[in-house]
């Protein structure tokens, strides 16, 4: 079987985990060689891992111009229908500063306020990811961030001219031709070409996301990252081969990654046939799509597990807090209310992951490795600040005086009750 049917056990639910003393040793190196050296450091590290004798960090706009006529018109017209609903839903998400006056003469605001310096990273690895430039670049411009930096590895000196026009199309026209961890480096501390960035974005390999937990704490990043990860939940009324794709369409992303099923039953015997129906279709599936050595070793720390009712589903559900959730039953309305942790929710039979992926507008930067249950994946938001503003009148004061007073007595704090009495002489 390419999936292991098994009954729920809390343990079973654990990522797959390496040891990553090595990774952070190397990425710890390469950090420490930013931030000594700077530039040089960057032409050295794209020469040594990407095979790119730079003669400039950053793209020219000749070339990112020139990426609309090296893609073709399918692909072009794909990347401006993506940009278009990308842009609907998040334009959507801009919020407003709320005002109230909270007792006379008391008047309270937020006031909403784009991050300056953004830097967003796309990776260029085993795939090049443009349709990450869309869901960050998109966004970035949306919320008003006046320096956008998009860092991604040329390859013998060139950036995939996707990923070019995607950043074109959305906006951005600095694009740094410096990939992994040097890249994470150079936006957290900055270097002679690249200005220190105020918040780090974008998903990339183990080097890129230890780098970025290592600079975590002087550069605010986006979210923890870790291997992409999908769990469907199916029933009697759901087609095997719609699963099985789903199921394969997040274990192509990487040995890592990990794909979970769970199968809504009355009994054990029709959960068993259930799963037996997936795994045929995902044999009959695996003979005509590629990425096998990506599949394969996904597969084989992934399971399908039984549930007699939609609570017992949602309790597995909320337990694992999957980066993407697929509901694709006879009712998914009915277990929507009862999921708690899940970065981005899929709801019927013709809603697929890959949608969300791509196009049809939500974001997919998720929370992976459980951070579901108490991180959001990037929005509008995540490039935000909300500043509190408040404005109080005398008389305003002077009635709410006695209460700040009080509160700072018996806190010890004289000095907060002295400012106030000193304004009002209470």
């Amino acid at each position: 079987m390419y999936i292991r049917f098994e009954d729920y056990d809390e343990s079973l639910l654990r990522r797959p985990s390496a040891d990553n003393a090595d990774v952070t040793d190397a990425v710890e190196a390469i950090i420490d060689d930013v931030r000594k050296r700077g530039d040089a450091a960057l032409y050295d590290y794209a020469e040594r891992f990407d095979g790119s004798a730079l003669d400039s960090l950053f793209a020219d706009p000749a070339e990112i111009e020139a990426s609309e006529a090296l893609i073709s018109p399918e692909l072009k017209t794909a990347l401006l229908t993506a940009r278009d609903n990308i842009e609907a839903f998040h334009r959507a998400e801009i919020p407003e500063g709320e005002r109230v006056e909270t007792s006379s003469g008391v008047e309270c605001w937020r006031r909403i306020v784009p991050i300056s310096r953004v830097g967003l990273y796309v990776p260029g690895g085993t795939a090049p990811l443009f349709s990450t430039v869309l869901m960050l670049a998109i966004p970035a411009r949306l919320a008003g961030c006046r320096d956008i930096i998009l860092a991604t590895p040329a390859r013998n000196g060139v950036i995939s001219p996707a990923i070019l026009y995607a950043a074109k199309i959305s906006g951005v026209d600095r694009i740094l031709k410096v990939g992994g961890a040097q890249a994470i480096a150079a936006f957290a501390y900055g270097t002679e070409s690249v200005e220190r960035r105020d918040k780090i974005f974008g998903p990339g390999n183990s080097y890129v996301t230890e780098a970025k937990r290592i600079v975590s704490s002087m550069t605010a990043i986006d979210m923890p990252a870790g291997p992409s990860e999908v769990m469907v939940v199916i029933d009697r009324t759901s087609d095997a081969a719609f699963a099985a794709a789903d199921l394969l369409s997040q274990a192509e992303h990487g040995k890592d990654s990990q794909a979970m099923l769970v199968i809504r039953a009355d009994d054990r015997d029709e959960a068993e046939k259930l799963c037996e129906a997936v795994d045929d279709a995902i044999g009959r599936e695996l003979a005509v799509i590629g990425r096998h050595e990506y599949m394969l070793p996904s597969l084989s720390h992934s399971y399908a597990f039984p549930a007699y009712s939609d609570e017992e589903a949602c309790a597995i559900i909320n337990a694992y807090a999957p980066e993407h959730l697929i509901v694709s039953t006879e009712d998914p309305d009915a277990i929507l209310p009862l999921v708690e942790n899940a970065g981005s929710v899929f709801l019927g039979r013709y809603t697929p992951e890959a949608a969300g992926d791509y196009a049809s507008g939500t974001n997919h930067t998720l929370p992976t490795s459980g951070w579901a249950r108490s991180s959001s994946g990037v929005s509008i938001d995540s490039f935000i600040k909300k500043i509190t503003v408040q404005r109080i009148t005398r008389e305003g004061l002077s009635a709410l005086g006695k209460t700040i007073e009080c509160m700072a007595r018996y806190e010890g704090l004289d000095a907060h009750g002295y400012a106030v009495k000193v304004r009002t002489g209470i």
